[in-house]
């Protein structure tokens, strides 16, 4: 059996942790939100950013009808997932990092930031167990 220290390797409040999820939504967001092609950009450029190691490349598709229009992405990393949907019509978007290597919560948000330039972004952290 792996010890519990080897296994969960992000240290949050003096015990291990398996995996850091950020979950950040960025609301009012510019143009950039209904590229593909930025999209695509963005997942590649907060993957290398946050020093993780990519997957493949990043899917990323617009789909939905109505107000409910917008594009899906992820990027898989060798410790877990960056994704997000987005919605066209609010130009809003939903941003989920998930990793089992620790990573920084400001340079996400900086990433975020310097793509779609949103009017706010909130931004929550679980340590997962």
């Amino acid at each position: 059996m792996i010890a519990e220290r080897e296994y969960r390797l992000i240290e949050h409040q003096g015990e291990p942790h398996y995996g850091k999820h950020l979950i950040a939504t960025a609301l009012g967001c510019n143009d950039s939100l209904l590229s593909i092609e930025r999209l695509y950009e963005f997942l590649v450029q907060m993957a290398d950013d946050i020093d993780m190691v990519r997957f493949g490349p990043p899917i990323v598709a617009r789909f939905g009808t109505g107000i409910g229009v917008g594009v899906s992405g992820v990027q898989l990393i060798e410790t877990s997932a960056i994704m997000f949907h987005t919605n066209d019509a609010h130009r809003d978007m939903y941003l989920d990092v998930f990793s089992c290597k620790d990573y920084e919560e400001e340079t996400v948000r900086s990433v975020l930031e310097s793509y779609f330039s949103p009017q706010s972004v909130t931004c929550e952290v679980l340590y997962r167990k």
